[in-house]
């Protein structure tokens, strides 16, 4: 994919629906009695893959456009699969099933692509197996294909040793089958995208600072879930049009669920204009519509507490950093290691390519903003938000960028490209 430089923006917006709140309204709506109605489901590939498994587990689902139907049979109606499940590239759609399916009264196995069979699945089965879980790795321990077999389980306390939504929501959901109180401390606050649905569909959960408690349910109501614009995706845009040289872009119906906003709080921070407008809330989630505007941005030290709010973020935030005043530091951010790639490789090593004046560090990245890059030709890493940060830097480059393997980006956004040409042909 070629991307051209862009000076002027005028445009209006919307992202695709939030992958979290997508792949948790499938199967959370599953294992729901009823119909669920899910409107803004994301199209992606890793939400499709969740919605290819749970058919698989015989949930009838139905598409229509973006609009997803769910008919749940209720915490114990998933009936065992066929064939081995295929979570394809999702992360989410591995670990939260693990969860769902260590407590069910069949056996299955589950696989993904070779990102996914690379990827750690340690974190997800030490808790899991405390809980009386049977799992393992089938060929390598602690990495997928897993092998699950159901057993009662039993509820636990469970110190996390790093904030992990998807690890806090695999246990969550395990806990909804086990016997007695689970509870779960983590060291940072992590997205809540599962607390804030579980509620909403019914299960007992209590949130205390930083520890969540779950008891077990009969069962789970199938609810309407309208799923807000992602601001994972709506990031890529946010940078763009704080870093563009005359920029206006207005992102509608985006969620804003504070453990995801890190993204706007360090913009704010490096001096990036961003109005919230039409602050409201749907299916528990608080969304609204964001302006962005060009900014003269400075250098910021980014880490600590606020790395779960915006981990997902952090390859974009590095391109507004390339672009700022002085030095931005970003650290605490060893997680982005265990991606799709290895992100804070793949982000210095291209962003090098173009110009960028940046260096690696042991668990993060040291950028030296420049006034512009130069451009060129970069790899994506078959990573959907390197793809996606490397566009919004050839855009704001001197020559462009082309970008090899983009067509990832349909993981998450799949018209990502579509938005950028219809920049690019409204220029002037």
């Amino acid at each position: 994919m070629l991307i051209k430089p862009i000076k002027r923006i005028r445009q209006s917006i919307m992202v695709p629906g939030d992958k979290s709140i997508s792949h948790r309204a499938v199967m959370f709506s599953s294992i729901a009695e009823g119909e669920s109605i899910i409107h803004n489901f994301l199209m992606g590939e890793d939400c499709l893959s969740t919605i290819d498994c749970f058919r698989k587990l015989q949930v009838p689902i139905d598409i229509e456009g973006n609009l997803v139907k769910v008919r749940g049979g209720g915490l114990r109606s998933l009936r065992e699969p066929n064939a081995r499940l295929d979570v394809g590239n999702s992360g989410t759609t591995i670990r939260l099933i693990a969860g769902i399916l260590s407590g069910q009264k069949f056996d299955c196995e589950i696989t993904g692509d070779a990102s996914i069979q690379r990827r750690p699945m340690g974190r997800v089965i030490k808790p899991l197996r405390e809980m009386g879980a049977e799992i393992y790795g089938i060929e390598r321990e602690n990495h997928a294909p897993l092998a699950i077999k159901g057993h009662q389980l039993a509820g636990i306390h469970y110190d996390m040793p790093i904030a992990s939504a998807q690890v806090k929501s695999s246990i969550l959901l395990a806990g909804l089958y086990g016997k007695g109180i689970t509870s779960i401390q983590e060291p940072q606050k992590s997205r809540d995208h599962t607390e804030r649905m579980l509620r909403h569909m019914g299960a007992d959960i209590r949130v205390e600072g930083l520890q969540v408690l779950c008891k077990p349910v009969d069962k789970l109501y199938g609810k309407e879930v309208y799923v807000p614009g992602d601001i994972s995706s709506a990031a890529f845009f946010l940078v763009l049009g704080t870093i563009a040289e005359d920029g206006e872009i207005l992102i509608r119906d985006v969620g804003l669920n504070p453990t995801r906003t890190g993204i706007i709080d360090v913009l704010e921070q490096m001096g990036a204009r961003i109005k919230v407008l039409n602050k409201r809330y749907s299916s528990e989630e608080p969304m609204g519509d964001l302006l962005v505007t060009s900014s003269a941005l400075k250098g910021v030290e980014i880490g600590g507490e606020i790395i779960p709010r915006l981990i997902d973020e952090i390859p974009v935030i590095a391109v507004a950093a390339a672009f700022a005043k002085g030095t931005t530091i970003i650290r605490d951010a060893q997680e982005l290691k265990v991606k799709e790639s290895n992100r804070i490789t793949a982000m210095v090593t291209e962003l090098k390519k173009i110009g960028a004046d940046i260096e690696e560090t042991e668990d993060g990245m040291v950028i030296y903003g420049r006034d512009t890059l130069r451009g060129g030709t970069i790899e994506s890493y078959h990573d959907h938000r390197i793809a996606m940060a490397l566009a919004i830097a050839g855009m704001r480059s001197q020559e462009g960028v082309f970008i090899n393997n983009s067509n990832c980006v349909a993981i998450s956004f799949p018209n990502f490209f579509n938005i950028i040409d219809r920049m690019m042909q409204n220029e002037n």
